[in-house]
């Protein structure tokens, strides 16, 4: 009897649910002293296990928690803005997309608030929309990213614009994710950059959007990479805006609309150089042509004033 009742209070501390000493002794019949024996009882096996949770009492609710900082739960108000980020994403297909949040809601603690965030998330799960592609690439990521991580070379078999397809060997170096697309991003082998570059000079890699990648191969072949000229994803997303090629640019533009906040967030490299009562100036570095279409799309609300390619 006393295993059973150690038992189903650690798996409610588990679930983080409410143990409260006074409850339980009236709930299992025994003293709040056995209770409280049961509590160091659970106390001594997670340090004996070397368990890194705790157990610790809160004052405030008079109640035990079980408290493991390597180890957190989302909270429901995290999963909730998990799933709603997810579904406006569109990233994968409809049931793809359903198995995941279906999944991020089992972890509501306790149990009653999955119901709740499901009845939160139904509407936009019922209404999904996938993209017009309707390929299927979620078991493949992680091969690639293993191929990345690895420094393995990649063949694949790439639908272009104009929809021919091209075989390329890439050192793959990036894989990221930017308005509904996932992208590969790597370094061609042996291409003639004087012929099918803008920039013959160019540094960067070439952007494979991933559901245009025919069928792709993980070579036996390592490549070298030196860590100081290493590739990093989180500097290329400042200056890259739609995941489109071309130069490095140094664009400075007045901005004369209402949210100046918007724009910033926008372009992370922006930075103010002249504020006036009814516009901005500001610079940024970007890269390639992708910014040429936002700054259309902001019609009189952005002036171009200087556009310098390196």
């Amino acid at each position: 009897m006393k295993n059973q009742r150690i038992l189903d209070i650690y798996l409610r501390l588990l679930n983080n649910r409410e143990v409260i000493r006074k409850n339980l002794a009236h709930e299992y019949e025994v003293s709040e002293r056995s209770i409280h024996r049961d509590i160091s009882d659970l106390r001594n096996f997670l340090v004996s296990t070397n368990n890194p949770a705790e157990i610790i009492y809160d004052d405030k609710s008079n109640s035990y928690k079980l408290v493991n900082e390597d180890n957190q739960k989302l909270n429901n108000s995290e999963i909730l803005a998990v799933c709603k980020i997810l579904l406006d994403s569109r990233a994968f297909l409809k049931e793809e997309m359903v198995t995941i949040i279906n999944k991020l809601m089992k972890q509501c603690i306790p149990i009653e608030n999955y119901t709740k965030v499901s009845k939160l998330v139904e509407n936009e799960k019922f209404h999904y929309m996938e993209l017009q592609h309707k390929k299927s690439f979620i078991n493949n990521i992680w091969e690639i990213g293993e191929a990345i991580q690895n420094h393995y070379k990649m063949e694949v078999d790439y639908i272009r614009m104009d929809k021919k397809v091209v075989k390329r060997i890439i050192e793959p170096v990036g894989l990221m994710f930017s308005e509904y697309y996932f992208y590969l991003l790597g370094h061609i082998e042996d291409i003639d950059k004087e012929k099918h570059f803008q920039n013959k000079d160019d540094i960067y890699p070439t952007i494979y959007r991933l559901d245009r990648i025919e069928s792709y191969k993980v070579l036996d072949e390592y490549f070298a990479v030196i860590y100081k000229n290493r590739f990093e994803e989180g500097e290329f997303r400042k200056r890259v805006q739609f995941m489109t090629g071309g130069k490095l640019r140094k664009l400075i533009f007045k901005y004369s609309g209402s949210s100046l906040e918007a724009v910033l967030d926008k372009i992370p490299t922006a930075e103010i150089l002249e504020q006036k009562e009814d516009s901005t100036i500001l610079s940024a570095e970007v890269f390639g042509n992708g910014i040429d279409r936002w700054i259309l799309s902001q019609g009189d609300c952005i002036e171009l004033l200087e556009d310098k390619k390196y």
